[in-house]
């Protein structure tokens, strides 16, 4: 399909326009973005029209459809992208105060004299569970099955648990 006059280019525009914006409105959510897409659609028609006129409609929203989905999956990137630099910005720009650094360090302290009142075996389990082994490699490291580890871990912990509730300050 040619467009030799800009004339008939500008009746197809005012024709389709509003119901390719309120499509991409529909879509993308955003009256201003939806704007800016439609615009993108239209400058596609007169970059390269459909062959068949009649196929205008259909032509139309499949290049809105697709400009629409690029733009939400930009989108999307663009906020997975800020998420992440704002975690790795609030984590590296905030040194922790001298405060929460010997609140951490006793906190380690406290937890390293628990593991130690613990029996080997258990303390071994979380450590190895906590420094990222499997259940299979803890059960091989340990000598037991591997269905046992489960109920290793989870006594351990409890034993652990118990151990910091009777040696924290009791508030009264």
């Amino acid at each position: 399909m040619e467009f030799p006059e800009e004339d008939h280019f500008r009746s197809v525009f005012y024709e389709h326009y509003p119901i390719v914006k309120r499509k991409l409105t529909a879509l993308v959510r955003d009256e201003t973005a939806a704007d800016d897409l439609a615009q993108e659609v239209f400058l596609r028609l007169y970059r390269n029209p459909p062959d068949e006129p009649g196929a205008l409609g259909g032509w139309l929203h499949r290049v809105l459809t697709r400009i629409g989905y690029d733009y939400l999956e930009k989108k999307g990137r663009e906020r997975k992208l800020q998420t992440k630099q704002e975690l790795f910005y609030d984590t590296q720009n905030s040194p922790p105060s001298g405060e929460d650094a010997l609140l951490s360090k006793l906190d380690q302290e406290d937890v390293r004299l628990w593991l130690n009142e613990l029996p080997e075996r258990d303390r071994n389990a979380l450590l190895l569970r906590y420094s990222g082994y499997s259940y299979a490699e803890i059960a091989g490291e340990l000598g037991v099955k591997p269905p046992m580890v489960g109920t290793l871990l989870h006594r351990a912990t409890q034993k652990l648990r118990h151990h910091a509730v009777q040696t924290l300050p009791r508030m009264e």
